[in-house]
This record gives C-alpha cells, sequence and structure tokens, in this order.
C-alpha cells in the first residue's frame, strides 16, 4: 500500500504539445494502489488512473467538490475556481442542475441538428473557397460552437472576442496569477450582469431568459448563482467542443485510413466520435479533485477523511481491465462507459450537444475534404485543455 509519507510524483505528466498520453499512467494503473501526486499548487493528493477507482471516486458522494473550498485544494494555477456549479454537490449542484438539463435533452439537441449540419456544411465551404491552407480553428472549430452556445443562451455572437479571452483565462495554468485570474473572472461577470439586465427589460425565447424566469418568479437561484451558471455554460458550452473538433483531426488524419474510412461510410462518424472521446486526452492532467468526506476505501487504497483525491479520466479510458486493446482507435467498438464526458453528479451537461456538433463537424470535413492534410499546428500554451491553438490544413 502507498505510504502518505512517500515522496509524491510531480503531476501533470503530459506534454501541452501533443496528443500523447504518458506512458507514466500505464505504469500507474498496474500497482495495487493509488499514488500521492504534487501539482504546481496548493496540497498533496491522490491519483486515481484505474477505471474503477476513477468511477469510485466521481461517482460516490462520500468524496465531495465543495469541501474543496475549506482546504488548499491542489490545483494547477495560482488561481482558484471556488464559486459556480461546478464547485457544488448536491443538492444545490441538482437544483443548479436541473434548471439548466432541459435545454440539452437529446429531443432538443436533434432539432437542432439540421441548423448545425447547415452551418457545419457552410463553414468548411467558406474555408475552401478561401484557398488551402486554412487555419481549421478559426473556419470551423470554434466559430461552430459557439454559434451554438450564443444562440441556445442568448449571448450576442459578435461579443465573440471578449468572452473568447476570459474563457482562454478561465482554463489558463500558470500564465495568470490569482489576482489577475481573480479580475478576468470579475470581468465576465460584469459582462453577464448587463446581459442579464438586457434580457430582463427585453425577454427574449432563450436559456438566460428562462434562468432569469427561475431567479426572479421562482427564488430558484440568486443572482450571483443565475451569472455564474450563464458564465459556466457560455465557456462550458464551445470550449470541450472547439478544442476537440481540431484534436480529432488531428488524431484520425494521422491515420489515414481512418480519416478515408469516415469519408467512405460516414454512418461510422457516432462511433468514431465517441472512440475518439475515450482515446483522445483533452486535459493536460486530472480535473478538479474530490475531498473524502469519511474514510473510503479506493481498490486498495485507504483515503483518509479530509484527503483529496484527483481523477485521470484520460488513463481510466486506457485501463485493459475495461476496454479490449485500449491504444487502439476502432470506430466500430462499443465505447459505451467511457468517460470521455465525465461520470457522476458532474457529467458534462451538454454532452448531448457536444456529441452532435462533433459528428456534425467529422461528417462535413470528411465530406467535403476527403484528402485533407495537417500542414502546421501552433499548440495551445499554459492551459488545462490540450488542443491547437491554430491548425492550419490543406487538400
Amino acid at each position: 500500500m502507498t505510504s502518505v509519507d512517500e515522496k509524491p510524483l510531480n503531476y501533470p505528466f503530459n506534454s501541452p504539445d501533443n496528443l500523447e498520453l504518458d506512458d507514466k499512467y500505464a505504469e500507474l494503473r498496474g500497482r495495487s494502489s493509488m499514488p500521492r501526486v504534487a501539482l504546481p499548487f496548493g496540497e498533496r493528493a491522490w491519483l486515481a488512473t484505474k477505471y474503477d477507482d476513477v468511477r469510485t471516486v466521481l461517482g460516490d458522494r462520500r468524496f465531495s467538490r465543495a469541501e474543496a473550498a475549506a482546504h488548499d485544494e491542489p490545483r494547477l494555477r495560482e488561481g482558484r475556481q471556488n464559486s459556480g456549479i461546478l464547485s457544488m454537490d448536491p443538492p444545490d449542484h441538482t437544483r443548479l442542475r436541473v434548471l439548466v438539463s432541459k435545454a440539452f435533452t437529446m429531443r432538443r439537441v436533434e432539432a437542432l441538428r439540421p441548423k448545425v449540419r447547415e452551418l457545419s456544411d457552410s463553414m468548411v465551404r467558406a474555408m475552401v473557397a478561401g484557398g488551402s491552407p486554412a487555419d481549421l480553428v478559426d473556419a470551423l472549430a470554434l466559430p461552430l460552437p459557439v454559434q451554438v452556445i450564443c444562440e441556445l443562451l442568448g449571448v450576442p455572437v459578435e461579443d465573440r472576442p471578449l468572452f473568447r479571452r476570459w474563457s482562454d483565462n478561465a482554463l489558463s495554468t500558470s500564465s495568470l496569477s490569482a489576482e489577475q485570474f481573480s479580475a478576468s473572472r470579475e470581468e465576465l461577470r460584469e459582462y453577464m450582469r448587463s446581459l442579464v439586465d438586457l434580457k430582463r427589460r427585453e425577454p427574449a425565447d432563450d436559456l438566460m431568459t428562462a434562468l432569469i424566469e427561475a431567479r426572479d418568479v421562482d427564488d430558484k437561484l440568486s443572482e450571483l448563482e443565475l451569472i455564474d451558471l450563464c458564465n459556466s455554460i457560455l465557456i462550458a458550452g464551445h470550449e470541450t467542443t472547439a478544442t476537440q473538433i481540431p484534436n480529432f483531426v488531428l488524431y484520425l488524419v494521422g491515420d489515414g485510413a481512418s480519416w478515408q474510412g469516415l469519408n467512405d461510410d460516414p454512418s461510422l462518424v457516432p462511433g468514431a466520435v465517441e472512440e475518439l472521446m475515450r482515446v483522445v486526452p483533452l486535459g493536460i492532467g486530472g480535473g478538479f479533485p474530490r475531498y473524502a468526506l469519511e474514510d473510503v476505501r479506493v481498490g486498495d487504497t485507504l483515503v483518509e477523511k479530509g484527503d483529496a483525491v484527483v481523477v485521470s479520466i484520460a488513463s481510466a479510458n486506457r485501463d485493459p481491465n475495461r476496454f479490449d486493446n485500449p491504444e487502439m482507435f476502432d470506430p466500430s467498438r462499443d465505447s459505451s462507459g467511457h468517460m470521455g464526458f465525465g461520470h457522476g453528479a458532474h457529467h458534462c451537461l451538454g454532452a448531448q450537444l457536444a456529441r452532435m456538433e462533433l459528428q456534425e463537424a467529422l461528417r462535413s470535413l470528411t465530406g467535403i475534404l476527403p484528402t485533407l492534410r495537417v500542414e502546421d499546428v501552433e499548440w495551445k500554451a499554459e492551459m488545462i485543455v490540450r488542443g491547437p491553438k491554430r491548425l492550419m490544413v490543406g487538400w
């Protein structure tokens, strides 16, 4: 059993300028117990790398996100994310989640698909018309999910340059001090307050107006909860998709047979998206820590009350005890059970929307550009998520 006195491993392991999963994860999955890790900031934590251990930590109510507020939580940056729905436990988390969940049901998402397909096709064709090479991030990966979430929430698309900067700051690691991180968060809050005030005067058929009604009429959330919830939807609603579209392209083009296979048989696209969510690591390291509310045994490790645990979803998704030949990309594989969208109470609220957007982006790209090739990549730096800041492609 790992001792709490054992020298912790420096974490994270992954490099920010590629999509590889560090070999250290496979080594750690082979151990009987979880290792201790030291992140750049905050206290030490256990690191869950096995599929079953990660599911336990994310799904067991004895592990808390809200408890992090009482600790110097392990984290990748100096600033702390200590408010909003991602920092809550049930029942407060459930109360806010229920208010938003109706906007992201399978039925509502499927009703959006024709519009998203039209948008995706038009953006790819516009990129082609502009000539080769082109920046896929600027032409498709960023504007597609931004336009969709802005319309759903009720945010002006023309404000994209503003909230893109705030989104980058919210996901930065060492590039901002704690003071700069807090200042950027307050700027975004002020921006959202002004939009909320406008929607109160001029209600519309959008999610923000519905949330304002839940606040003003039904008193189901506080004003700050309303602001922070809108901000979380805005950032999370486009960031994962905007990052994973170019990541998926890089992965598939690197395996030319897979790219051509999706062009030959578009019916493989939904399965390919699930498999890509499993096999392509999005984060540089583990996500937000969970704290044990009592002594809990996770596998062969006793996590004592007050201990922090960081989980690696990317490692869990490569666990050979859960997936056969886990390093292999197979769009025909049954990838159900992958945790690319998380697990438990904090499972990604917009998973269905992200799935649909990723499917339509891949359908457009493989269908219109069967000979697409990667010319150059500029990677994001000092960010929680990994992916191209710029992806120059040709055809």
